[in-house]
């Protein structure tokens, strides 16, 4: 009798166990829903136009004063990945929106009413909180109130900062192209089940990748 109940006891902790994974499996390992990969892709269409917006409308080498944490790129995230133990993709995705909030609101800052790419901009920047509803949205509200590791709370912390409080040594100056830039890449790494291509398979986290794409579009010279 003792040994039937030792067995139906570890039966139910199995079981425990076993529902546990289960109850946790659609927010660590669920797919990116189909809303989120719309309003991405939609975000994508406008970045398209990055070039034509952000570097023909401004001065050559023109730059602006961001957080050194906002001059996000691909190597930020591999580096991540590698050094922060058992980091989960849902943080990235959350630090990704974070960062680029803030950039988007600088770059719209230093234009005046009447700039050229003030509208596009503006427009950009409606579709970025449109898809960062739709995350939010995506994920149920505990999700966001998890302890995040504490490199990923630095940087976090970092990015909130009172920019009268930020030391001078924390700003850097950044083209607000390389900005947009960085933007679509790390989104396309972070968010790549939106982006996957039927014919290829690609590695939107290689900056290698991005690379050709830069090759294919120069144009011969004559």
């Amino acid at each position: 009798m003792f040994k039937s109940m030792v067995q139906l006891s570890t039966s139910a902790y199995l079981l425990g166990g076993l529902l546990g994974l289960f109850l946790l499996s659609p927010v660590m390992m669920a797919p990116t829903p189909a809303s989120m990969c719309t309003a991405l892709k939609t975000l994508n269409g406008s970045l398209s136009n990055r070039r034509r917006y952000m570097k023909h409308n401004f001065p050559i080498k023109y730059t602006i004063r961001v957080h050194y944490e906002e001059v996000f790129k691909l190597s930020n995230i591999n580096r991540m990945r590698l050094h922060v133990e058992g980091l989960d993709e849902l943080v990235l995705q959350r630090l990704w929106f974070q960062v680029n909030r803030g950039v988007l609101k600088k770059i719209i800052r230093v234009m005046p009413e009447r700039h050229p790419s003030r509208q596009y901009t503006t427009e950009l920047e409606r579709r970025f909180r449109d898809a960062e509803g739709v995350f939010v949205q995506s994920h149920p509200a505990e999700v966001f109130q998890q302890e995040l590791p504490e490199s990923i709370q630095d940087t976090w912390d970092h990015l909130t900062e009172e920019p009268s409080r930020v030391p001078e040594s924390s700003w850097r100056s950044a083209s607000p192209k390389s900005l947009l830039d960085n933007l679509c890449h790390t989104m396309h790494c972070l968010f790549s089940e939106c982006f996957a291509s039927t014919e290829t398979k690609r590695d939107y986290c290689s900056v290698s990748h991005w690379k050709k794409g830069k090759k294919k579009n120069v144009r011969p010279q004559s």
